[in-house]
């Protein structure tokens, strides 16, 4: 370990909504971000009012958390008095920062006193640009995506020995854009619809049909999709940027599931604590990579961190589970925390794994270790039945569950039920 490394970096997780946010929170985030509808990046998301801020900012600041503005996106001439009602919003509310990369939304975010965090967007690739931004009262910048981590950890040094105290900050998972820190203009070109205006229909994720001029020849580009880029994981090289000096880690991710945030961000706290307490080793790496490649992604690339990447894009989806309908709690006990359920669709096994998930309820994993109807332990239970199951945390009535299971193989039959394409 790094001697010049005094504290954890923090892990900084994406909250889409209410339930994004709670359980992020639940799975050891330090802080979450999260947009308002009409100005952020992620348009098509839940996303808050913005009369919500203050709500979302009490939730945090009682639990020691804290809460960062997303508020990436250019920004119209039109949608200047919305900017600035959005920011003034969030001065009241006490956000502890806003992500941006607009300079009108600096200057306005500046004027009201917010601290400022730069966005990936701004493609901040070296420490004069960073010096300049410092210079400019941010104390946080979320550097270029393509950046190697030489180059990272030679942005840092030079900052820690010039003293302008501007925090770093780099993405550690989730989805990336083929384009230059994710400034791209086809969707805008193929639909009208902005990637930088958080409305991006990802073009890039389909196949495409290539014909010559004369027409008498034409391709479909599919096999290797060309513009759709693997996800980012770095767990196995987790402990080279934590030695790095690193502040802070992001994980993308606004628009992907429940169980998405639950085991990716569960998975990141569990590495960097271990990683400080001198734990963290190769087969724990392994486990946890195993562990996040169960759920949604594209297939799994190191980014740029070593370089440009190789073979580096795919439109496969590769998780190894999948989650199926199950039922819902009709009924929750506090005093004994047992659930009962009804089952809707499927058929519950002892041993089997659940997920569940509700408006305000955590999205949480258990083992059904015991099933029991009529205060009778049972082995099994079908659609239409009631059954009680005790519960390592609070549920509530209305809740969802889902079966989590490895995927079937082709020629093992059809899988039932509805699963969750984050």
């Amino acid at each position: 370990m790094s001697e010049k490394l005094i504290r954890k970096p923090e892990l900084v997780c994406p909250a889409g909504n209410w339930s994004g946010m709670v359980t992020a929170i639940e799975s050891g985030a330090d802080s979450v971000y999260f947009g308002v509808r009409g100005l952020n990046m992620r348009a098509s998301a839940s996303n808050f009012d913005i009369l919500e801020i203050k709500k979302v900012m009490k939730y945090l600041h009682e639990r020691g958390k804290k809460g960062y503005l997303a508020l990436n996106v250019i920004v119209m001439n039109s949608e200047l008095p919305k900017m600035k009602k959005i920011l003034g919003e969030a001065a009241t509310a006490g956000v502890d920062a806003v992500i941006l990369w607009d300079l009108a939304v600096l200057s306005i975010a500046k004027e009201l006193g917010l601290n400022i965090h730069i966005s990936t967007q701004a493609s901040i690739s070296n420490f004069e640009s960073l010096k300049l931004y410092s210079g400019l009262g941010v104390k946080r910048a979320v550097l270029a995506r393509e950046l190697t981590l030489d180059e990272i950890r030679s942005v840092i040094d030079m900052s820690e020995k010039d003293g302008s105290g501007i925090e770093v900050e780099t993405f550690v998972h989730g989805a990336m854009c083929i384009s230059i820190s994710g400034r791209c203009f086809l969707s805008s070109y193929s639909w009208g619809k902005s990637a930088n205006r958080g409305e991006c229909r990802q073009s890039c994720r389909g196949e495409f049909e290539i014909k010559d001029s004369s027409g008498e020849a034409e391709y479909i580009v599919g096999k290797d999709y060309l513009l759709s880029p693997k996800d980012l994981n770095t767990i196995l090289f987790i402990d080279e940027l934590m030695d790095a000096g690193i502040h802070s880690f992001k994980i993308e991710g606004r628009m992907r599931s429940l169980e998405y945030i639950n085991v990716v961000v569960s998975s990141y706290r569990k590495a960097i604590d271990l990683y400080y307490e001198g734990k963290l080793d190769e087969k724990t790496k392994n486990d946890l990579f195993d562990d996040l490649s169960r759920v949604y992604n594209r297939g799994f690339s190191n980014g740029f961190y070593y370089g440009e990447p190789e073979n580096w894009t795919s439109r496969k989806l590769e998780h190894k589970n999948e989650k199926l309908y199950l039922g819902e709690i009709t009924k929750f006990y506090k005093k004994i925390n047992v659930a009962e359920i009804l089952i809707r669709s499927n058929s519950l096994k002892k041993g089997d794994r659940l997920f569940i998930t509700g408006k305000i309820t955590p999205a949480d994993f258990v083992t059904a270790e015991e099933i029991q109807q009529e205060h009778k332990d049972i082995d099994e239970a079908g659609k239409g039945e009631m059954v009680g199951l005790k519960l390592p945390f609070r549920a509530r009535r209305g809740d969802q569950v889902y079966l989590w299971r490895e995927k079937k193989k082709k020629g093992q039959g059809e899988r039932n039920g509805s699963e969750d394409k984050g």
